[in-house]
């Protein structure tokens, strides 16, 4: 059974599980699409996106709002880090929408630390 949680809390961990799947679900298809050069780079990608998104899955169960906010922050740092290398390549989408989340997240963020 689910934590009683405040709506900030519950806003905060779906942004953050949003986020950490899309994330391991485009590391899944980088793993699948990558050439033998490249499949260890791309495994070491997958295997910390899935340790991101059972950390975001773990945060909800519990309903620890310290533990919820440390994968938040964790997941705003990457989704700004992917931001800024979308900008290294000069791929708009890649750019803006990691920024995005980067940005939703961290009001999120601050939201759930502000209770």
């Amino acid at each position: 059974m689910l934590p009683r949680m405040s709506t900030a809390f519950w806003v905060c961990a779906a942004i953050t599980a949003v986020s950490a799947f899309v994330s391991l679900g485009y590391s899944i298809a980088a793993l699948r699409a990558a050439t033998p050069s490249e499949r260890t780079s791309s495994m070491y990608a997958a295997a910390r996106s899935l340790a991101l998104a059972l950390g975001a899955v773990v945060a909800i169960f519990a309903g620890s709002p310290d533990f919820l906010a440390a994968v938040a922050l964790v997941m705003t740092v990457v989704q700004a880090a992917d931001a800024v290398i979308g900008a290294l390549i000069h791929d708009r989408l890649k750019t803006v929408g990691p920024a995005a989340t980067a940005a939703t997240n961290a009001v999120a963020l601050v939201w759930l630390l502000s209770q």
